[in-house]
């Protein structure tokens, strides 16, 4: 039988949990218009829907370089305290208003320093930002934790001093570290120091890997540096063949790594052909500990609430099949314990119960 179709609504009232995040990858069309005009620089139009509209074709190119491009115009509003304020507290309330009860948003600050503000200057102005969203949403009725990744950018040179600042500001709601960016070409062990650091201050990271390279990059994310999760890992099929686990498959599943997927993000890349064939939903049933993350809501034109309906449309998920990728990210959200533990019991299952 075929299960009755879940309407927008109920997806958009569900407690959802997303863990791959890019703050510069979500702004407001509106909001970058405002800003770029403050600031004096040229977008492609000054139209919200066009603009809207041009993110999500260049997006829609299947060339990751062209996709990461995009950000230019992003990150040029987000070079000021007045900027960064709005942009992390605008981001915490349209999460709210999607139906997010947790989120990790991860950036990196060296790349909002071109205005005057130190690496610090920038994770403390958009800590605030982010502390005054959380406020909002709570006072509003739609409280969500945000825990902020701090990126290091694997092509440069500033990824050891991004360490640095993690392990500063985790006890200022920085709760872990990545690396981003170009991915073919500059592999994770580039930066071993950095992730022995983190390591040895007991910080967590995940990082990108097994999206522009393939299981290699995986390998020496999990088994050289040490990440506990993985950012999309989309590739890790290759170590699959006819439900049959390689060794690196398996290791990722027996030790509960969560992957890091982004279902709309990974078609634009062109790291998987259709919604209904994404890695996803395959690796779910294999019963790896995969999430739904949106990766880039503007620039992707999506929402967790929109994540959702894609599966539910075309790969044929349930709400049990969304309820467990929900609980997955939060087991492994980098905060502690019982933190998780009060938000799956309290938040997320009685949240799904209600709606089944």
């Amino acid at each position: 039988m075929t299960a009755p179709r879940i309407d927008t609504e109920t997806l958009r009232r569900l407690p959802k949990a997303v863990l791959h995040d890019h703050l510069d990858g979500g702004l407001r069309p509106a909001t970058v218009i405002e800003l770029a005009a403050e600031v004096g620089h040229t977008l492609p139009t000054t139209d919200p829907d066009e603009l809207a509209a041009w993110y999500v074709e260049a997006a829609n190119s299947g060339d990751l370089v062209r996709y990461i491009a995009t950000f230019e115009h992003t990150l040029a509003v987000m070079q000021h305290r007045e900027g960064l304020l709005r942009v992390a507290e605008e981001y915490v309330l349209d999460l709210a208003a999607d139906g997010v009860v947790y989120a990790e948003v991860r950036y990196a600050p060296e790349l909002n320093t071109q205005g005057g503000l130190t690496l610090h200057e920038v994770v403390e102005t958009v800590q605030e930002g982010l502390a005054a969203g959380m406020a909002k949403a709570a006072a509003a009725g739609t409280p969500v934790r945000v825990g902020t990744l701090l990126c290091g950018m694997r092509m440069f040179d500033r990824v050891a001093e991004a360490a640095d600042a993690a392990v500063a500001y985790r006890d200022a709601g920085v709760v872990g570290f990545d690396i981003a960016g170009a991915e073919d070409g500059f592999p994770p062990a580039d930066h071993l120091a950095a992730f022995e650091h983190l390591r040895r201050e007991s910080v967590p990271f995940t990082i990108h890997a097994g999206e522009a390279h393939g299981l290699p990059s995986i390998h020496q994310a999990l088994q050289v540096c040490g990440a506990q999760r993985i950012g999309h890992g989309v590739r890790l099929t290759e170590d699959i063949v006819d439900g049959k686990l390689g060794r690196l498959a398996a290791w990722v599943r027996d030790r509960r790594i969560a992957l890091e997927m982004c279902p709309t993000s990974n078609l634009q890349t062109g790291c998987a052909d259709s919604i209904a064939e994404h890695p996803i939903t395959a690796l779910k049933d294999l019963g790896f500990r995969v999430t739904l993350n949106t990766d880039n809501r503007l620039v992707s034109g999506t929402t967790m609430t929109r994540e959702m309906a894609l599966l539910v449309e075309e790969a044929g998920w349930t709400l049990d099949d969304l309820r467990t990728v929900t609980v997955n990210a939060v087991k492994s959200a980098f905060i502690p314990f019982d933190e998780r533990k009060a938000l799956i019991d309290d938040v997320i299952l009685p949240g799904y119960a209600a709606a089944l």
